[in-house]
């Protein structure tokens, strides 16, 4: 498959589908649904340049080191080992979690319901709610220490998760905004077809497939743990990795039950393939 991949016999998208496959990911389990990256940082230009690198975000570097300042801040806490944390890790959130994957795909059934259940039985407060792409990857790459949140695979070929055509009433912004359909870039002109479109050229554009494999090692390969995702700042709290935890050895009921359901909230890394 890899060797399909280098000579353009199967699509960028295609060859991730099959990873994140081998990797026990799937459309049936909302804690360990299909991972895919963010590939674009311009989410302000008027006009979307696939031939400028800068239009890329950094496949080389997890999402929580996508800034020299927040990486810096990552390495801090993986140093200091803050009071409030039970292992040494650069992150205490996944990048992929039911509720990251109901919250994007929050618009369309069963997934509006499933979020409605994750939430206790309602709507997030709206300011939280998944409404802007722009402001979603500010905060998952820049701005929230919190979030380091990828995407899920409709971002590549369902333009119907931005639209809010059940007209589901989302809650109204602090700034007065009434959440609807989802903002997208200029580069999209306000068409969830041309974002959708846009977006898949971005993901199969030669930038993309000359760096894409970076990406995978940190997701699916070598920089997934030890001391390879170390030096990638790309480890995770330990409770993720839920393959390489012998739950049969834990007799404790209470923590056997925390590390489950810490699983079950807040994600879990792939198997590595």
């Amino acid at each position: 498959c890899f060797l399909s991949l280098q000579k353009r016999e199967i699509s960028n998208f295609d060859y991730l589908m099959y990873l994140n496959t081998l990797a026990g990911r799937s459309y049936n389990d909302y804690m360990q649904y299909p991972v895919f990256p963010w590939v674009l940082a311009d989410y302000h230009s008027e006009t979307l340049n696939l031939t400028d690198p800068h239009t890329f975000r950094d496949l080389s570097k997890p999402m929580g080191a996508q800034t020299v300042e927040r990486k810096q801040k990552f390495i801090q806490r993986f140093n200091e080992v803050e009071k409030n944390l039970s292992a040494q890790c650069h992150y205490c959130t996944h990048y992929s979690s039911a509720i990251i994957v109901a919250s994007y795909l929050v618009r369309m059934e069963p997934f509006t319901q499933t979020f409605c259940s994750l939430q206790g039985g309602s709507f997030d407060v709206a300011d939280r709610m998944f409404h802007s792409v722009k402001s979603t990857w500010e905060s998952a790459s820049r701005d929230n220490m919190s979030d380091v949140r990828e995407l899920t695979p409709e971002f590549f070929y369902l333009p119907e998760f931005l639209t809010n055509a059940n007209h589901f009433e989302l809650g109204c912004m602090q700034d007065g905004t009434v959440l609807g359909d989802v903002q997208l870039p200029p580069w999209a002109d306000g068409d969830p077809h041309k974002f959708i479109f846009l977006h898949r050229q971005a993901l199969e554009s030669d930038f993309v497939s000359a760096h894409l494999h970076c990406w995978i090692d940190l997701i699916f390969g070598h920089k997934q743990h030890g001391s390879a995702a170390v030096e990638a700042v790309n480890t995770y709290h330990p409770y993720f990795y839920g393959d390489k935890m012998d739950l049969n050895n834990i007799k404790d009921p209470l923590i056997k039950g925390t590390i489950l359901g810490f699983i079950s909230n807040f994600g879990q890394i792939p198997k590595q393939v």
